[in-house]
């Protein structure tokens, strides 16, 4: 595999995933820029393309590691968490924290709007 064919692979799971540049760098913990020299053929740390391939679930050479479903649920699962976290902060800082099975309701209920619902053009945005 060459890295062109590697470069290739990572752009088409990019579209598959509907991600731009800017968020992939973000999620992926990669400067825009390197990211960029990377996408345009330039050299990069091992250690970079490792980042970008995870985030994309993709391996060394491109080929799928996780599954396009596996990967969304994965996000959206990590989003929801994220946004349940900030709904019981608010709770807790009025001395209301939820209860569990409340907390549970609301991450799967993000979930699913993340997989198919309202904001599903938002789940890979950092």
């Amino acid at each position: 595999m060459t890295r062109k064919d590697l470069i290739d692979k990572i752009h088409s799971r990019r579209s598959q995933l509907h991600i731009s540049i800017e968020n992939l760098a973000k999620i992926s913990g990669v400067g825009v820029r390197t990211l960029n020299r990377f996408l345009a053929g330039d050299d990069v740390k091992l250690s970079t393309v490792e980042k970008i391939t995870d985030t994309l679930g993709l391996d060394f050479a491109g080929n799928e590691v996780i599954s396009l479903e596996v990967l969304q649920a994965q996000r959206a699962k990590q989003k929801a968490l994220f946004m349940a976290s900030l709904v019981q902060s608010t709770s807790a800082l009025e001395m209301q924290g939820l209860e569990q099975s409340s907390l549970e309701k609301i991450i799967t209920q993000f979930e699913k709007e993340f997989l198919s619902g309202a904001y599903q053009d938002r789940l890979w945005v950092a």
